[in-house]
């Protein structure tokens, strides 16, 4: 009884209901992609500055610099971070192809496409999958590829749509054809050694814990299962609102008179223009073209809309600020915006807990692959990923809070240089310190100190 009221109510949702329009009619079911923003804004809260980085060996630092640059991996992270709001977490795959790229690469796998093993929520092995080209409604070529702790093993299947069927040889499709030559040649033709000691991917939760699965070491999507509700009243709200604009472009009501007869089994029709020959009409009938325009029911559309997409940007833990929900038009201050910006910048920290970890493992890995499949001469370690305060002043916030901090004597020069300048480097710093010195004189040596009188008595 419970299945079968949850299918009433998915009936009764808007695209829960299988609606064939009309031929020659569209479906005007409109959709607003509310749930593309969150995702998108969580991705921007996390990655549109990137984390700093940082391993103690200046070598393995200028390499890892090296690696995140010639790899784009904040462009990979930002698509990562958008995908694991969506889908509750994400894959990050370390990978090689040496024939492509003198580095390792960094990839991400959804979480739709992975058979991941956990063990007191760590992951200890990792299956992943993917449709290859050549499958068709009756034939379908998969690619398995697990991960385990020192070696990947690959697997070649040709099955139907709903079963996986029967292993085949990887020369079998073009796909996986190239694999054969790295494979280890005294092992079980399947198998790869990494050379390394641990797992070549890690798992990154989006946010936990996991409502519908208790204990489970997945994460939560942004989209939990209220918020699908809202998601389908708002796109009611918003084809309603398209709905009253079709319905009020103006037509005219216009006697039988006015109409013009297409012939017979045609019809009859009226011709919108803007002069017409003379009718054949008697002037006291008092026959006239009627216009009719219904109205637009804009207020109460625009409020509905906008209290759900708060309430939904509220239970997805983000602020509505965030999508652009100023409230009422008010002028705030920037301390008021700071607060009300609050609950997104906490969903921020929490996610980026997640992150730094599942991030670190990652370019651990990437380093430990470095020297051990290309032979880098570094040391690898793992290293501190450290995510900023995610808030970005203005240049005008900056000077403020320099003057206040001069005023009340609380700030050096150097420290004002690096907080005006965050990205400069110590010599950078230390030549506009030197440069700001020179041009106060505050650099010049003291003239007092130099008189007879003081010397004489700093010998008392």
């Amino acid at each position: 009884m419970h299945q079968a009221e949850e299918h009433q109510a998915a009936r009764r949702r808007l695209w829960g209901r299988r609606e064939q329009p009309a031929p020659g009619r569209h479906d005007n079911r409109l959709h607003v992609p509310l749930p593309g923003d969150i995702a998108t804004t969580s991705a921007d809260l996390l990655f549109a500055d990137m984390p700093t980085i940082r391993v103690t060996d200046e070598a393995t630092q200028a390499r890892t610099e090296q690696l995140l640059d010639e790899g784009r991996v904040q462009q990979i992270l930002l698509g990562a971070a958008e995908q694991a709001a969506a889908l509750s977490g994400v894959f990050l795959r370390v990978t090689w192809d040496k024939a492509l790229a003198e580095r390792p690469l960094l990839t991400v796998v959804q979480p739709d496409a992975a058979i991941p093993e956990f063990r007191f929520g760590m992951l200890r092995a990792a299956t992943f999958w993917e449709e290859l080209a050549g499958s068709d409604g009756h034939t379908v070529w998969r690619h398995f590829e697990r991960h385990e702790p020192g070696r990947v093993v690959h697997a070649l299947y040709r099955g139907t749509p709903d079963n996986v069927g029967r292993p085949m040889p990887l020369t079998e499709h073009p796909d996986t054809a190239d694999l054969v030559a790295s494979l280890d040649p005294a092992g079980d033709g399947q198998s790869i050694s990494t050379g390394i000691a641990g797992l070549t991917c890690t798992y990154v939760p989006n946010i936990g814990p996991n409502r519908a699965h208790r204990g489970s070491p997945l994460g939560r999507s942004d989209f939990a299962a209220p918020l699908y509700d809202l998601f389908d009243n708002l796109d009611t709200v918003w084809t309603s609102w398209m709905r009253d604009i079709r319905l009020a472009r103006a037509r005219l009501i216009v006697p039988s008179g006015y109409l013009r007869n297409d012939g017979p089994g045609k019809g009859a029709t009226f011709e919108d223009r803007e002069v017409y020959e003379q009718l054949n009409i008697p002037p006291t009938d008092g026959a006239a073209i009627t216009l009719s325009q219904f109205d637009i029911r804009v207020e109460e559309h625009q409020r509905s809309a906008e209290a759900i997409m708060r309430q939904a940007a509220q239970s997805a833990g983000y602020s509505p600020q965030s999508f652009g929900l100023h409230g009422e038009g008010e002028a705030i201050t920037a301390t008021e915006s700071d607060s009300r910006d609050q609950r997104s910048m906490v969903t921020r920290k929490k996610k980026a807990g997640y992150w730094r970890h599942g991030l670190a493992d990652a370019l651990h890995i990437m380093l430990q692959l470095d020297r051990a499949q290309f032979g880098t001469a570094i040391t690898p370690e793992r290293p501190s990923v450290e995510f900023g305060d995610g808030v970005a002043e203005s240049e005008q916030q900056t000077a403020t809070t320099l003057d206040l901090l001069a005023r009340a004597g609380a700030v050096s020069t150097g420290t004002k240089v690096r907080i005006l300048h965050p990205e400069w480097d110590d010599a950078d710093v230390q030549a506009e310190i030197n440069s700001i010195l020179a041009e106060t004189g505050a650099a010049a040596p003291d003239p007092v100190a130099s008189f007879p009188l003081a010397r004489r008595e700093s010998q008392f």
